[in-house]
Formats: C-alpha cells, structure tokens, sequence
C-alpha cells in the first residue's frame, strides 16, 4: 500500500485507473442514512452524554441493546448484553484476540493464532506481538477450467487445531477473495476448536445483516465457541472505527478487561449514530437494497470485462465472486511475480495489489502465492472495464514473452 501511495504521489498528472482501495465508496443514500442520524443525536439530550463523557469500556449500553434486540429476533437468539463488545473497528478486536488468546503463556508455552484458510486479510499479519504465533494453511483449489473459475476450500486433511492453537480467525465473506465458507465449513472449523476451550472468531465485515455484502445465501453461524465479529466500516462508517464482537460472556469479559487497559473504549459518537440506525431497520434496509446491489453489480461488469477481454487460451481464472467489495483473479503459470505484474500494470496507467501479502502466516513457499491480484470494485463501471482490458493485453503480452523465449 505504500507504494501504491507514492506511485500516486510522483504520478502528478497522470491518469491512473486505482482498483486497489479497500476504502467503501460514499454512496448517497448511505451518507444520507448518517447524516440523519447525526441530526437525531444532535437535537437529542443525550447528545452531550454521548460526546463529552467516557463510558463503558463494553461500549455503549443503547448500541449493545439494539444489536440484542435485532440479532435476538433475526436469528433466534438469546443474546443478553454481556454477550456483546464494542471495539474501536474490527482490526483492534483481532488485536486483542490474537493477545488475549494466542502468543506466550506465563509457562512459557506459545499459543497459535490459526488462519484455517489461506489466503485471507492481510491484516492478520500484524496483530499478533509474537508474530510466529500465527500459522495458516494452504487451501485446496476447486477449479472449473472451462469456466476460468476457482474457489478455495479449507483443506481439513491438513488443517491441525491442537492444544497448542490459542484462536482461529478467518473471515466470511473473504478479503480478499470474496469466498463465503459453508455453513458446514464452518461447523467443521468450530468443532475441531471445541474440545481445546478456545474461540473461533468469525471476521463478519461484510457479511449479513450489515453490510450484507454476500452475493450468495449465507446466514452467520453462532455457537458457544464461536466469537461473531463485525464492523461498520463497509456499512459507511470506516471513520468512527465501530467493531463489535458477539459471543459466549467468557470471551466477551475477557476482552473486554484487554480494552479497559488498551483503549478504554470505541468512539461513542459513531456508537449512538449505529444505534439509531440499526433500531430504525434502515441501517438493514440500505444494506440489503443498496450496498449489497451496488457492488455485486461491480463484479458483473469486472467478470463480463474480464471474458471479453482475456484470451481464452490463457489460463487464468476468476475466484467465484461470493461476497466482499473484491474481485481475486488468477493467472496460473505467470511467467513474471506478481509484483513485476503489477508493477507493468501501472505502466498503463492501471492499479491492483499483488495476492502475495494475503498469505499472511503461510510459511511454506508455494508458487501460487505470487500469481494472484486482488482487483478492488470501487472504480466506475467503466474504469473497471478499462482496467480489465488493459490487464489482459499485460497478461497476454506476459505470456507471449515466455513462449517467445522458450
């Protein structure tokens, strides 16, 4: 990402198609959404409790209510208010998770943070203060060739969950993949964790009711071992940094005591603005009706673009896109790294990010971690379009180079 900002920087006057952000684009009616329920706290008495006064390091007691009261009567819950934390956005929440739970023991024993699914959020890679804690293990790859498609499922014949794993993390839908594992995925992963007393923290930042960024059915999985994490940030509010953790009290309470140390609590403007939203239901209603739409659109013109404009004799292929605000592409057999890839890329004026820093833990080397780009969907229609036929001419260009040689 630093060089992406200093390519930006130096390239003063040049035109560049950016398909690299992780950042939501600011649609109307979701902007709107927030600026109404700004002028709700602000015509409201609580408005001076809220701003100028600490509160609970759990978060703020309305905010806990209405996630309660929706996740109670959505999914059937029983869900009471010491089930729940409010974190400074969902990176901080893995922060303490991976430390509360996973690194050095006071015997000395070292506890692995396990990511059952690689690739996943390289974001992973730096929440742990004892970095070889974190492991992760390679997938297995379901291709459909004549399709140019894949997806990546947990390869349960390597996956290891002992006595020594202190949490698993993965996220559902994926950054960045846009995979959404299987219900019965994810029961799998929670029953191998079950038998040790450790959490599975499920990474819900795009996931249903809010920002419901699923392209496919999915419905969030609870159990007693599972930690239900989520964030507002793809539901327009990336700048209150608003996480939330669902999950058994022992979980909750004992990151909980982590915050009170860390950070005492989440921004509890962006807490009271979420709580009007989500008791309204139009915090739901514009994730479902316009969020949701508006990216898995996104992906219908990268995915056209991509078919129309790839040789079909390359092999190349697209992840199925599941969920999330990316799109992963694939070219097997790349002649070039994919930083050489993405550095010809910017030559004409296009950016993506290189797939090998999502590989966050995978020690082992593996040729596939340097063939893959992770391509964002918040570019306009016809950016998109462009950028996926200029990536084609490079690729082909790349390939034909090596033939050529050979």
């Amino acid at each position: 990402m630093k060089d992406i900002i200093e390519t930006l920087r130096a390239g003063a006057g040049q035109q560049f198609i950016n398909l690299s952000a992780g950042n939501p684009l600011i649609l109307p009616e979701v902007e709107q959404l927030w600026r109404d329920c700004t002028a709700q706290l602000l015509a409201s008495p609580d408005y001076g409790e809220v701003v100028c006064r600490y509160g609970s390091s759990q978060g703020y007691a309305p905010l806990i209510e209405a996630i309660a009261n929706d996740f109670n009567k959505r999914y059937g819950l029983n869900l009471s208010d010491r089930n729940i934390l409010i974190t400074p956005g969902s990176q901080t929440l893995y922060f303490y998770a991976a430390n509360v739970f996973g690194g050095y023991t006071t015997n000395g024993d070292l506890k692995q943070i396990v990511l059952p699914l690689s690739p996943d959020y390289t974001g992973y890679g730096g929440i742990c203060l004892v970095p070889k804690a974190l492991i992760a293990y390679k997938p297995t790859l379901d291709i459909d060739a004549a399709a140019h498609r894949f997806k990546y499922r947990p390869d349960f014949s390597q996956l290891t969950i002992t006595e020594d794993t202190g949490c698993v993390i993965f996220s559902r839908p994926c950054n960045p993949t846009g995979n959404v594992l299987t219900d019965d995925e994810v029961k799998k992963i929670a029953a191998l964790a079950a038998p040790y007393n450790m959490p599975v923290l499920i990474d819900s930042a795009y996931a249903p009711p809010f920002p419901a960024l699923n392209f496919t059915d999915m419905t969030p999985v609870f159990d007693d071992n599972i930690l239900h994490c989520m964030s507002l940030s793809k539901a327009g509010l990336p700048g209150e940094r608003v996480g939330i953790a669902i999950g058994d009290e022992k979980w909750i309470e004992a990151l909980e005591c982590f915050q009170a140390n860390a950070s005492l609590h989440s921004s509890r403007y962006g807490q009271a603005i979420a709580a009007l939203a989500i008791n309204s239901g139009a915090l739901v209603e514009i994730s479902q009706n316009v969020i949701r739409p508006f990216y898995q659109n996104k992906f219908a013109v990268l995915e056209t673009s991509l078919e129309q404009a790839m040789p079909k004799d390359l092999p190349w292929f697209l992840h199925r896109g599941e969920g999330a605000i990316f799109a992963w592409l694939w070219l097997e057999d790349l002649p070039i790294s994919d930083w050489e890839f993405y550095q010809q890329l910017k030559q004409v004026g296009v950016i993506i990010v290189p797939g090998s820093s999502f590989f966050p833990g995978l020690e082992e080397e593996w040729q596939h971690k340097h063939q893959c780009f992770r391509i964002s969907l918040t570019g306009s229609d016809e950016e998109i379009a462009t950028g996926m036929q200029r990536l084609a001419k490079v690729a082909e260009e790349a390939y034909q180079r090596t033939a050529v040689s050979a």
